[in-house]
C-alpha cells in the first residue's frame, strides 16, 4: 500500500471517530432536552466573538498545556500518571507558602521562587507514586488516584487552618482561602484589562523544551525507550526503574507548576476549586495531542474553547456546564477508537482489498494464510 492510501486511511478513521464523538454528544444533549445544534454553536463560536472570549480561552489553555506536557513525559516513559489533580494542589500549597512566608523579596527573586516551589511540591507528591511503582510494583493508576484524595484533604486542611486569611477569621465568615499574595509574586498581564498573563509564554517555552528533551537528548531517548519496550531497554543497559521515577517526578513538577501559574497569574490567592478539574482534563489534552508538544498546544486551546463555551451554554442555553465532561468523554472514546484502527494493519489491509488497491509484500494477514491453506489442500 502506498503512502497516499495510508494518508487516506488515517483521514477516514479520524473523520469517522470525530463524527461518532459529535453524534454521541448530540444524543446525550437531546436526551436531557437541550438544543444540540444550538449548544454546539454556542460552544464553538460564542467564545471567539470578542477579545474577552479569546483571552479567556488562552487563560484556560495555559494550565492544560503544562499538565499535558507532564502527562506526555510520563506516558511515553511507560507510567500512567492519573494524579495531576493532586499534584497541582500540592504545588499550589507549596507556592502559596513560598509567597506568604518569604516577604520583602524583590519580584525578580520571589516570583521564580514561588514557581519553583510549586514545581517542587508537585514533583515530590508524584515521586511517591513513582517510587511505589519502581520499587514495589504498586500499580500507578491506583496509587495516583488515591494520592489525589489525600492531596485534596491536605489542601482543604491548609485553607481552613494554617493558611486561612486572617480577615476571614476576624469577620467570622470563615471562607476557606489564603491571604492575597504580595504583588511581587504576581505574573504580569499580557493584555491590560484581561486575565491573560505571562504564564502563556512559560507554557510555550516549556513545550519547546519538552520536545527537545524527549527527542534530542540521551535521557529523553532512554525514557521513551523504557516506555516503548521495557525488556529491550533493560537488555540495552537502561535503568528502567530510575527513569520511571524520573518521568513521574517531571510529570508531577509540571502539574505543580501549572498550579503555581494558575495561582500567581489568575486568582492570586489559594481558593477552593482552583484546580477546576484541569488535572483530569490535561490527560485528555495529552491524548488528543498525540502525546507530542506540537499537538498538545493546539489541543489545549481547543479544550479551552470547550470549557469556556460550556460555561456560556449554562447561561444562554440552560445546559449544565458539566456537559463539557460529556464532550471530553466522547473525545476520549473517539481517540481510543481511532488509535485502535490506526494501529491495526489487518483493518487497513481489508480496506485496501475492498478498494482493490495493490499491496506491498509484507506480513501475511489471516485471510492470506487461510487462502493459501485452501490452495495447498
Amino acid at each position: 500500500m502506498n503512502k497516499g492510501f495510508n494518508a487516506l486511511y488515517g483521514t477516514i478513521v479520524i473523520a469517522a471517530s470525530a463524527l461518532a464523538a459529535i453524534a454521541m454528544a448530540a444524543v446525550i444533549l437531546i436526551a436531557v432536552g437541550a438544543d444540540a445544534l444550538g449548544t454546539f454553536r454556542v460552544i464553538l463560536t460564542d467564545p471567539l466573538k470578542d477579545t474577552f472570549g479569546l483571552t479567556e480561552i488562552l487563560v484556560r489553555a495555559v494550565p492544560l498545556i503544562l499538565i499535558a506536557l507532564g502527562i506526555a513525559v510520563a506516558f511515553r516513559s511507560g507510567i500512567l500518571n492519573i494524579g495531576a489533580e493532586g499534584q497541582m494542589q500540592a504545588g499550589i500549597i507549596a507556592a502559596t507558602a513560598a509567597a506568604l512566608y518569604l516577604p520583602g523579596l524583590p519580584k525578580a527573586v520571589l516570583l521564580p521562587l514561588v514557581l519553583a516551589a510549586g514545581a517542587l511540591g508537585g514533583g515530590i507528591w508524584a515521586w511517591i507514586a513513582g517510587a511505589l511503582k519502581a520499587r514495589l510494583g504498586v500499580n500507578e493508576i491506583l496509587s495516583t488516584v488515591m494520592l489525589n484524595y489525600i492531596a485534596a484533604q491536605f489542601y482543604t486542611f491548609f485553607l481552613r487552618g494554617p493558611m486561612i486569611d486572617p480577615n476571614e477569621l476576624q469577620t467570622g465568615s470563615g471562607t476557606p482561602q489564603s491571604p492575597r499574595l504580595p504583588k511581587e509574586a504576581w505574573l504580569d498581564r499580557l493584555i491590560p484589562g484581561t486575565r491573560l498573563h505571562t504564564g502563556l509564554i512559560i507554557a510555550i517555552v516549556l513545550a519547546v523544551l519538552v520536545f527537545l528533551f524527549l527527542w534530542r537528548t540521551t535521557s529523553g531517548f532512554r525514557m521513551r525507550a523504557a516506555g516503548a519496550e521495557e525488556k529491550a531497554a533493560r537488555y540495552a543497559g537502561i535503568d528502567v526503574e530510575k527513569y520511571i521515577i524520573a518521568a513521574m517526578v517531571v510529570s508531577g513538577a509540571f502539574a505543580g507548576l501549572a498550579g503555581a501559574v494558575e495561582l500567581t497569574g489568575v486568582h492570586r490567592r489559594a481558593i477552593e476549586g482552583i484546580t477546576s478539574g484541569y488535572g483530569f482534563s490535561g490527560i485528555v489534552v495529552a491524548l488528543f495531542g498525540g502525546l507530542h508538544p506540537a499537538g498538545i498546544v493546539p489541543a489545549a486551546v481547543f479544550f479551552g474553547l470547550l470549557i469556556l463555551g460550556a460555561d456560556m451554554t449554562q447561561r444562554s442555553m440552560g445546559v449544565p456546564a458539566n456537559m463539557v465532561l460529556v464532550l471530553q468523554g466522547a473525545v476520549i472514546l473517539a481517540i481510543v477508537s481511532a488509535q485502535m484502527f490506526l494501529g491495526n494493519p489487518y483493518a487497513r489491509d481489508r480496506l485496501a482489498r475492498r478498494l482493490r488497491l495493490p499491496r506491498r509484500p509484507g506480513p501475511k494477514t489471516l485471510e492470506d494464510a487461510a487462502a493459501e491453506g485452501g490452495l495447498k489442500q
